[in-house]
């Protein structure tokens, strides 16, 4: 996802903010019609969306959420915890908690298999040296 400081007055189209955030314009559909946006998008008096700056920093964390792993459910939950204003930060609070534990127990898996796949490594090198196939590098 590339990120142009938005322009605090700037009102974008969704092609521009397609080009601003690099998501497509179906994605940015998509995402409207998942209640992924924490408020409704406006329209111009022609019907078409208008986007404020704020929602490239949005878009930024929706996609970082979905990139880590969070169902689509969730961050809908999340952006109607946002949309629904003040008093509700403990269920946010908790909703992200949440996901970063789901977060951290997946990196502790992938740790674990990348020592297993780096022992494997060093497994076959080894067998390489001792055959003579692979001579010794300096540190």
């Amino acid at each position: 996802m590339t990120h142009t400081p938005p322009d605090a007055d700037q009102v974008y189209s969704i092609g521009e903010l397609a080009d601003i955030t690099g998501l497509s314009v179906h994605t940015l559909r998509w995402y409207e019609s998942r209640g992924l946006f924490p408020r409704d998008v406006p329209r111009t008096s022609g019907g078409r969306r208008a986007y404020g700056p704020e929602t490239v920093g949005w878009l930024t964390l929706i996609a970082r959420l979905r990139e880590s792993g969070m169902p689509v459910a969730e961050m809908a939950k999340y952006s109607a915890l946002v949309r629904a204003g003040e008093g509700n930060e403990p269920e946010r609070i908790a909703l992200m908690e949440a996901h970063a534990a789901a977060l951290d127990e997946q990196i502790q898996a992938l740790m674990a298999s990348r020592a297993v796949i780096g022992g494997k490594i060093d497994a076959y090198r080894t067998a390489l040296i001792a055959r003579g196939a692979l001579a010794l590098e300096p540190s």
